[in-house]
């Protein structure tokens, strides 16, 4: 077919027949400046001609053949309507002649006989100026309706790097995600953000055009403006991600997907029977009759369809119903096997190429969202409930991928941001399981895991409930990493012994030859053994039954005075107006017969009141007037059922957390909160 005449005017030789006979051209003539063109069909006409009707005269344009008349006659005819659609629309006085101009102008397009690129950008560049000069004001403060943000969608998909995309669009997805409120009620504005992130993906400069887009969002200061951006750009991220395996998880229950959804296909009758994941093949050791279930066992076996290919690997503790299951004709489907959980060794899912451009893309941002301070904690909020899919979970590439955002986490000295790395609440998993030794995202032999039991213990986390919860679950893997040098998980097993958190005599000395394998460990065992001694004496019974520490005496002060002797009979200890913080804490809760404690006006703060709740539940005064203690802290004490007296006069106590405490406290009768918003 022909391709159009690209060049601004023409240059061809030709013959002037009103001014001059025969000769060239002296002058060029614009394409504008055409009035009519014809092919000579009159008789004894010259061969593979063109008539070209310009102002005063007439120009004849002849080609070699036929082939190349034509390739001429299109291409200028095709250039005269453009420069005459360019004018009417540059200048639009009436709408519906604008309108009637644009379809017109599409059809020549969709029926030219010209096959080139430049045939249908033409005219979509034509509409993009004029979206851009008349709509995109309109936009900039008003979210667009839901038919056109199907069609901007489809618009992002076909031409992702049209300059509608940047020049429009951008403005119009700013907007969206700094003032929208709910995209559960306006689900097409977050798909049309959804596609214009990956049209940006497309560009040349891919993830840097989109880094800069993200940047441009949070804005130069260290703290974003706007609060709805992050909400709303985790919103579009957790949609496009769960996208990526729309297919695997509507194979769960063979419910439609939200393509059929789209094309009318919304009952059950409607779809294909088939499971779209289904084994191919199974083991021949599956259909044994003869082998027993500790000689069973199960080999690779693949699950595909034609967006996801899963591979499964499972070894001899496989359940008995599913070795059962695999003795008749019907074959095992794949959420049947991934359910057996200790079954499953590994599993690999290969997303398509789209799905995979897709999922590399939003997982990026994510990781771009976790570098902005001011966003972390936020970002670790949302992220904590774990919301993506339970396949995602399992694909061993997006567990990856996202390692780095939960290394930020991990990072962060913020208690609001690393909390948030334990589950949200109990009986579920969180951030710390999933990547801790025998997760489903642990790929680094627990080196993740130990920054994050760091973190953890590092800030108010060094208590009996947490080290408990490790101890159950997860001592092996914190003996296997303190056998290799760990520090952290030295420390923890060191801890472990002190705090008396293992009742088995066996495990305690496995603990202690684990310790006692490296030099970090024998350090740390003779350093725990000494402050054993200690204890020892300083539990030991005898000793004044009030203590008041001079003010102005420090941690390292008390410290000192409670290694000088037994203190085993006090009772009463007053800290008031002295300097000491919630560091001493460790000493006080070594105090096995404390009932009172005054620490007024001291920085006691609320990592201090966590440790006391945990060890000191037999104390029935305290006093906390003019100490820094927070709700947070003051919450603790709730497990301090013995206390009958409670200063928190002067404290940053709130009238819900006083209702509280007061609820959970039954013996407590003497309460001062006078200058809290409590009073």
């Amino acid at each position: 077919m022909p391709a159009p005449v690209t060049n601004a005017c023409l240059f061809f030789s030709f013959f002037f027949f009103l001014l001059q006979p025969t000769g060239y051209m002296e002058n060029s003539v614009s394409y504008s400046a055409i009035e009519d063109v014809q092919l000579l069909s009159w008789e004894n006409a010259p061969k593979y001609c063109l008539q070209l009707t310009i102002p005063g005269g007439t120009v004849l344009l002849q080609a070699a053949n036929s082939y190349l008349r034509d390739q001429w006659f299109h291409s200028l005819q095709w250039k005269k309507k453009i420069y005459k659609y360019k004018k009417v629309l540059s200048n639009p006085s009436r709408w519906e002649v604008v309108l009637k101009e644009i379809r017109t102008l599409v059809d020549m397009a969709l029926t030219s006989p010209l096959q080139d690129d430049s045939i249908n950008q033409a005219p979509l560049e034509i509409v993009s100026k004029l979206l851009s000069e008349a709509i995109a004001p309109l936009l900039e403060n008003n979210h667009p309706p839901p038919d056109l943000c199907e069609f901007f969608c489809k618009h992002c998909r076909e031409r992702p790097r049209s300059m509608v995309v940047i020049e429009v669009f951008t403005p119009v997805v700013q907007r969206i995600l700094k003032h929208n409120m709910d995209f559960g009620k306006c689900p097409r504005l977050r798909l049309f953000t959804q596609e214009y992130i990956l049209a940006l993906n497309e560009l040349n400069a891919g993830m840097e055009v989109v880094k800069k887009f993200i940047q441009s969002m949070h804005g130069p200061t260290g703290h974003c403006p706007h609060p709805r951006v992050l909400p709303n750009l985790v919103a579009v991220c957790l949609a496009a991600i769960y996208s990526c395996y729309e297919e695997f998880i509507n194979s769960r229950d063979n419910s439609p997907s939200l393509k059929e959804i789209r094309n009318g296909c919304q009952q059950p009758c409607d779809r294909k029977p088939t499971l779209p994941l289904r084994l191919l093949h199974p083991s021949p050791d599956l259909v044994s009759q003869e082998a027993t279930l500790s000689e069973a066992r199960l080999k690779s076996v693949v699950v595909a369809s034609s967006e996801i290919h899963v591979e499964v690997e499972r070894t001899s503790t496989a359940k008995p119903a599913l070795t059962a299951s695999a003795g008749n004709d019907s074959e095992p489907n794949l959420i049947d096997c991934l359910m057996v959980s200790p079954a499953c060794s590994t599993m690999s899912i290969e997303l398509g190429p789209q799905a995979d451009r897709t999922l590399g893309c939003y997982v990026e941002i994510l990781k771009l969202l976790s570098d902005y301070d001011d966003w972390r904690p936020s970002l670790a909020s949302l992220l904590q409930p774990i919301p993506f899919p339970k396949e995602a979970l399992a694909h061993e590439k997006f567990t990856k991928e996202l390692k780095y955002v939960i290394q930020r986490f991990a990072e962060d000295p913020r208690q609001e941001v690393h909390s948030c790395l334990l589950s949200v609440r109990a009986g579920k998993d969180g951030w710390f399981q999933l990547y801790s030794p025998g997760g489903v995202a642990c790929d680094d032999d627990g080196e993740l895991f130990a920054s994050m039991v760091h973190i953890l213990m590092g800030s108010c986390y060094k208590t009996k409930k947490f080290l408990l919860s490790l101890a159950e679950n997860k001592l092996g893997p914190c003996m296997l990493l303190a056998l290799r040098g760990n520090q952290t998980m030295v420390e923890i097993l060191c801890l472990m012994l002190e705090y008396n958190i293992i009742d088995n005599n066996d495990t305690q000395l496995q603990i202690i030859s684990t310790l006692e394998s490296t030099d970090v460990g024998k350090r740390m065992y003779e350093q725990l053994c000494d402050r054993q001694r200690e204890l020892k004496e300083l539990q030991r019974k005898g000793g004044p039954t009030r203590l008041t520490l001079p003010s102005k005496s420090t941690d390292a002060d008390l410290a000192r005075l409670l290694s000088s002797g037994s203190f085993g009979n006090l009772e009463n200890l007053s800290l008031a107006f002295t300097n000491v913080t919630s560091a001493c804490a460790e000493h006080l809760i070594k105090l096995p017969s404390l009932k009172q404690l005054n620490l007024w006006s001291t920085q006691f703060g609320d990592a201090g009141l966590r440790l006391l709740s945990e060890h000191l539940t037999m104390l029935q005064v305290l006093n906390l007037c003019e100490t820094p203690v927070t709700d947070a802290g003051l919450l603790a004490l709730s497990s301090m059922k013995s206390l009958c007296s409670l200063n928190m006069n002067s404290t940053k106590l709130s009238a819900d957390t006083y209702e509280d405490l007061k609820a959970k406290l039954p013996n407590l009768k003497e309460v001062d909160v006078r200058y809290t918003e409590a009073w």
